[in-house]
């Protein structure tokens, strides 16, 4: 049986949150099913403990869990399903060293196991304190992933501010485009939706844009993609 649990604000796709029903009754899936903007499921998961919109799988361990799962062999083999995996996965390793007191593995076995799953199987490491730090880890990177999978890229530096600021950073990033052809581009045509419309022989008027680089924009925004060859893509 399969229990959906909604609490999102309708303005915002939620996140959808299937998690194994094994782990319903531990801190992360508590604290998962109190936070707004995600939709919510318990069911049986065929390898990992939570799958986030369907895009994120991640297999939570405890500290103890970890030693346990080395000492049985447990977590090699389930390294190797999370890597071969359809979707993109994540190790959520939460504890913190006071939960090792007792534990007579030594730390280079624990190192060594930590070196193969993440350097050997390709398979990132998040690290958290508590259960509420894990579930906040999960959301912040299956949100995360969802802003890179939509197009919305972060950039280093700070935003651009007010409209014109704006304009010229999105004209800069077409091809052959610095800030003094984008100050051209926009002086002549307007706005930046006229530039992305105007045809080959319209960008070419403008000075210092060349038949290469017009052809470079044109081949940037055109959605027919077979309107240039590879062979023709500009290189500048």
């Amino acid at each position: 049986m399969t229990i959906s649990i909604q609490t999102f604000p309708e303005t915002n796709p939620p996140l959808s949150i299937i998690i194994d029903d094994r782990e319903a009754n531990y801190g992360p899936a508590t604290a998962l099913t109190a936070m707004e903007g995600v939709s919510i499921q318990f069911q049986r998961l065929p390898l990992g403990d939570y799958l986030i919109d369907n895009r994120l799988l991640a297999e939570r361990k405890t500290l103890t869990d970890l030693i346990a799962s080395i000492q049985d062999g447990r977590l090699f083999r389930q390294g190797c399903r999370l890597a071969a995996s359809q979707y993109r996965t994540v190790i959520l390793l939460e504890g913190t060293t006071a939960n090792l007191a007792g534990n007579k593995m030594s730390r280079e076995a624990i190192q060594g196991a930590i070196i193969t799953l993440t350097l050997i199987l390709g398979i990132p490491l998040l690290r958290s304190r508590h259960a509420e730090e894990s579930a906040k880890l999960l959301i912040y990177a299956a949100q995360q992933m969802r802003r890179i999978a939509t197009g919305a890229l972060p950039r280093k530096g700070r935003r651009p501010k007010g409209k014109r600021r704006t304009q010229l950073t999105l004209l800069q990033g077409l091809p052959g485009i610095g800030p003094e052809r984008a100050r051209q581009l926009l002086a002549h045509f307007g706005s930046v939706e006229a530039v992305l419309n105007a045809h080959l022989e319209e960008l070419m008027t403008v000075p210092g844009i060349g038949k290469e680089v017009a052809r470079g924009i044109r081949w940037a925004v055109n959605e027919r993609e077979t309107e240039y060859s590879v062979l023709d893509d500009p290189v500048l």
